[in-house]
């Protein structure tokens, strides 16, 4: 039944975005934003926040991901895998166990501890998992966020639960206007409804309370219930089931949509990626000093998980007065100041960077 493949979907969903925060790449968590020094891990690499355009292209991925799954797969995302669904889906499986009558009870007390650990999650992707718990109850602003967090997501899933999807949620409004003819959706075969027994167990078992017999609502989110209340019963008559998935997948929108989903992907992690490894920036103060001496600023970012020892020079006819060899620890951020005394050059001093691994020159106006 098509139960059993969703479930498996929902775990794997939970398990993933519940476990994410703990994976480790290069001593940082695989997917986290440093709110203190805003930046952001991203499986072995940093972003940092004066490079948001590359957090407008993995925007952008994302829409045309989100584009490409619903026009093609309809509402695949609000049946399966959407985290409202999940929990709501999984809670109310254990809730069964124990009768329908306290089925509904229940349901909202499991969803104390689940709303719990998704608070907990969420703070996660901002503050590393060990440093969370440590803190959970002597830092004010990670009690504070976990609390109201709690809160919030519980009241929502408690006391509006499938009615979010109906009514409020974004995502399902704008589906409609990506779908067309061939979107896989859920339909009832009104050619055969003279056969049907009309004992309503798909409007029983529907999460958010339609008729599918009635044809397609914006309100379907396509979980199939439907389809296994109905094989149930058909099943032991040797019919087939009178709701089904019914869409075209294989068509040329398919595969024009999923090139450029693919196409944008790849160059989001081509931009990246590609990055050098050390970013270094210099710019000349403008103070009075001696005549021949300027001063400047620098600022180097560290956008690898190896620590770097980076020696600055100055070419040509200038010498740099102070620190020379400066060190850069894993995915920081470092700045500095710097003497340079001009020894005959004019106009323009270049400076340089450089360990075994990276050599970077800049320009910089010389008074």
């Amino acid at each position: 039944m098509w139960r059993n493949y969703r479930r498996a979907a929902e775990v794997f969903q939970a398990i993933l975005l519940t476990g994410l925060p703990f994976i480790s790449f290069k001593g940082q968590s695989a997917l986290r934003f440093d709110l203190s020094e805003l930046k952001l891990y991203f499986f072995g690499s940093v972003i940092w926040i004066k490079e948001f355009y590359l957090i407008l292209a993995a925007l952008l991925f994302f829409l045309v991901l989100i584009v490409f799954i619903t026009a093609v797969f309809g509402r695949v995302w609000c049946g399966w895998l959407c985290p409202q669904t999940v929990l709501l889906d999984l809670t109310d499986s254990i809730a069964k166990r124990f009768g329908e009558s306290r089925r509904k009870t229940l349901m909202r007390v499991l969803l104390i501890p689940f709303s719990a650990l998704v608070s907990l999650t969420l703070i996660w992707y901002f503050v590393p998992p060990l440093q969370t718990m440590q803190s959970l109850f002597s830092s004010v602003p990670v009690t504070g966020f976990f609390l109201v967090q709690w809160a919030v997501i519980y009241a929502e899933l408690a006391f509006l639960g499938r009615k979010y999807c109906t009514t409020i949620c974004p995502y399902s409004m704008m589906q409609n206007a990506l779908f067309d003819k061939d979107t896989l959706i859920i339909e009832y075969d009104n050619s055969r409804d003279n056969e049907c027994m009309k004992c309503h167990d798909c409007v029983k078992v529907c999460p958010v309370g339609i008729d599918i017999k009635e044809g397609l609502k914006s309100d379907c989110i396509a979980c199939a219930e439907c389809i296994d209340a109905c094989i149930a019963v058909t099943e032991k008559r040797n019919m087939k089931p009178f709701p089904g998935y019914k869409g075209n997948l294989l068509r040329p929108k398919t595969f024009w949509l999923g090139g450029v989903t693919v196409l944008v992907g790849i160059l989001l992690a081509v931009m990246v990626y590609s990055r050098s490894e050390v970013t270094f920036l210099i710019t000349r103060d403008s103070e009075q000093l001696p005549q021949g001496i300027n001063r400047y600023s620098w600022s180097m970012y560290n956008n690898t998980g190896a620590p770097r020892e980076l020696e600055l020079s100055a070419e040509g006819e200038f010498s740099i007065i102070g620190e020379t060899v400066l060190l850069l620890e894993p995915y920081s951020f470092k700045k500095g100041k710097v003497l340079v005394r001009s020894r005959g050059g004019k106009d323009e001093v270049v400076f340089r960077i450089e360990d075994d691994g990276v050599s970077i020159e800049k320009k910089a106006g010389f008074l």
